[in-house]
C-alpha cells in the first residue's frame, strides 16, 4: 500500500457537495461523522492527523489518512490556503441572503419539521406559510413510505418536488437533518446547490443546532 501523508499550510473545509452529504440523510457513517465534525467548527481548521484523529472515527492515523483520501476522491473536502471564519451575525439577517443563491428565481424558504418557516427568500408570507405546512406533511409521508421507495424502487433520495408536464420541478422541497432537527428546504425554479453560499448555510444552521463532536 502507498504511504499517504498530508500536504502542510493547508486549512480544511466542506465542499457544497460535502455539506449536502453531511446533512441529506439521519445514516450515520465515518464520512456523515467527519464532515459534521467539521461543521461545527467556528473556523476551517489547519489540516493535520491530530486533527483527522479529532474529526473522524479512526482507530489509527492511517484509517484518518484514507477516511480523508476517500473524501477527497468524492469531492466532499478541499484543502484552502487561508481559514475560513463562520458568519456569526444573527441568523434571521443572514439566511434570507444566502436562501436568494439557491435557485433560478431567487425564491427559496427555510421550514422547520412543525411546518413553520425561519426565513424566506421571495415568498409572499402566505405563500411561505403554506409552502411551510405542506413541507411538513412530505416529510412525513417521506418517513412513512421510505421503505418503498428505498428497498423496492432502490430511490435513496429524500427530495419531493412539484413538476410541470415536461417533468421539470417547479417547486423542490428538501429535507435538511441536522443534529436532532429536521429542516426542509423549499426552492422554486432551478436549484443551484454548488456554491459557497449553500456551505456557509449548512455550517451556519450545524454551529446552532448540532454543536456536539461525534463518533460513529
Amino acid at each position: 500500500m502507498t504511504e499517504l501523508t498530508l500536504v502542510e499550510g493547508l486549512f480544511l473545509h466542506p465542499t457544497p457537495a460535502g455539506a449536502y452529504s453531511a446533512i441529506s440523510s439521519l445514516e450515520h457513517n465515518a464520512s456523515r461523522t467527519l464532515l459534521h465534525n467539521l461543521l461545527i467548527r467556528q473556523q476551517s481548521p489547519e489540516l493535520t492527523l491530530e486533527l483527522l484523529m479529532e474529526l473522524s472515527s479512526a482507530k489509527t492515523e492511517e484509517d484518518a489518512l484514507e477516511q480523508l483520501k476517500h473524501l477527497q476522491a468524492l469531492s466532499w473536502v478541499e484543502g484552502l490556503d487561508k481559514p475560513l471564519i463562520v458568519n456569526e451575525q444573527p441568523m434571521e439577517e443572514v439566511l434570507p441572503k444566502l436562501l436568494a443563491n439557491f435557485s433560478s428565481s431567487s425564491k427559496a424558504l427555510l421550514a422547520d419539521e412543525q411546518g413553520f418557516y425561519l426565513a424566506t427568500s421571495g415568498f409572499p408570507h402566505e405563500v411561505a406559510e403554506e409552502l411551510s405546512a405542506l413541507g411538513a406533511e412530505l416529510a412525513s409521508l417521506h418517513a412513512r413510505r421510505s421503505g418503498v421507495l428505498v428497498n423496492n424502487l432502490g430511490l435513496n433520495s429524500s427530495a419531493w418536488s412539484v413538476v410541470d408536464a415536461a417533468g421539470h420541478s417547479k417547486v423542490g422541497f428538501w429535507p435538511l437533518f441536522i443534529g436532532q432537527q429536521r429542516f426542509v428546504l423549499i426552492m422554486e425554479g432551478v436549484p443551484n446547490l454548488n456554491r459557497k453560499e449553500f456551505v456557509e448555510f449548512i455550517w451556519l444552521l450545524s454551529r446552532r443546532y448540532a454543536g456536539v463532536l461525534e463518533k460513529a
